[in-house]
């Protein structure tokens, strides 16, 4: 091995360093020398974030549109699709009808909330209550607040036992008058989902009595729908679909009897996916309150 292939620490002491490559001491020494680098400036402190105002603070309300059908003015005609409304007795929007909620309770989950608002609000239980969609646009509301909106459906029967005060009226879902904040939007939202919806599961189901003919079933899938159906392809496609079973009882009229049919509680009213809860439970009836979105 040659003298340039040694490594450093094998050389004998007393010989010259290899050029370019500055003895040991001679680096101590230097840095020894150098003077000391002037301190920079101090890094700037982090400034706390401020505190949110009362302004600032995000509220979560929860609403719910509640579905039933209620006779139509004109005699004759189809039954219509109906929610109740609640009119403001204070600012924003004083005076304007909104849909009816409360706010999201610290611990409660939203659908305890629904259950507990849908029960201050009408009293009864729903046959069908599921979240529909949370609408939070920012110029939605003059304070910040996101709304968790579910929807419900109500027998006629249970929408008959309503109680309701001087500030609540059943209104036409297709029919509204200008609503308080983004109300309108979000019950045409509701509205597209129940006919969508309708086509693909048992959902009408819920806005009948417990028993009931067929014929009473395809007026509500029309009043959904808003369009006639045929009586011999309907009955086909229910009878075949599973979900009604037939009874021994008939409904007598001026007609022939018709046979009178029940749920098939077997088969959900819609398919809820893994998360499925249970059912809504029963509450002491109260009045309906005003929306308590501000």
């Amino acid at each position: 091995m040659t003298q340039t292939d040694t490594p450093e620490r094998t050389r004998q002491a007393g010989s010259p360093p290899r050029l370019g490559v500055p003895a040991p001491e001679a680096v101590i020494s230097a840095q020894a020398a150098a003077p000391a680098a002037p301190p920079g400036p101090a890094p700037a402190p982090i400034a706390a974030p401020p505190t949110p105002g009362p302004e600032d603070q995000i509220r979560v309300a929860v609403s719910t549109v509640i579905f039933t059908l209620r006779p139509a003015e004109t005699p004759g005609a189809r039954d219509r699709v109906a929610i109740p409304l609640v009119r403001r007795t204070r600012d924003p929007h004083q005076g304007q009808w909104a849909l009816p909620g409360g706010w999201l309770g610290t611990a409660e989950g939203l659908d305890a909330a629904a259950s507990r608002t849908l029960a201050e609000t009408t009293g009864l239980a729903p046959s069908f209550l599921e979240q529909l969609y949370a609408f939070g646009d920012v110029q939605r509301s003059p304070s910040r607040v996101v709304s968790i909106i579910y929807w419900a459906l109500l027998r006629r029967d249970q929408a008959a036992a309503a109680l309701v005060g001087e500030n609540v009226a059943w209104f036409d879902a297709t029919a509204l008058p200008a609503l308080a904040f983004d109300h309108n939007q979000i019950v045409d939202y509701a509205l597209w989902r129940l006919r969508t919806k309708v086509g693909y599961s048992r959902i009408a189901h819920g806005l009948v009595g417990d028993e009931f003919t067929l014929a009473e079933l395809r007026e509500v899938y029309e009043s959904i729908l808003e369009r006639r159906l045929d009586p011999a392809n309907f009955r086909r496609q229910v009878e075949g679909s599973g979900s009604v079973v037939p009874t021994d009882r008939y409904r007598t009229g001026n007609h022939r009897p018709a046979r009178l049919y029940q749920y098939n509680h077997e088969v959900e009213l819609a398919d809820r996916g893994p998360l499925a809860r249970a059912l809504t439970q029963s509450a002491t009836p109260a009045r309906l309150t005003e929306s308590s979105e501000s």
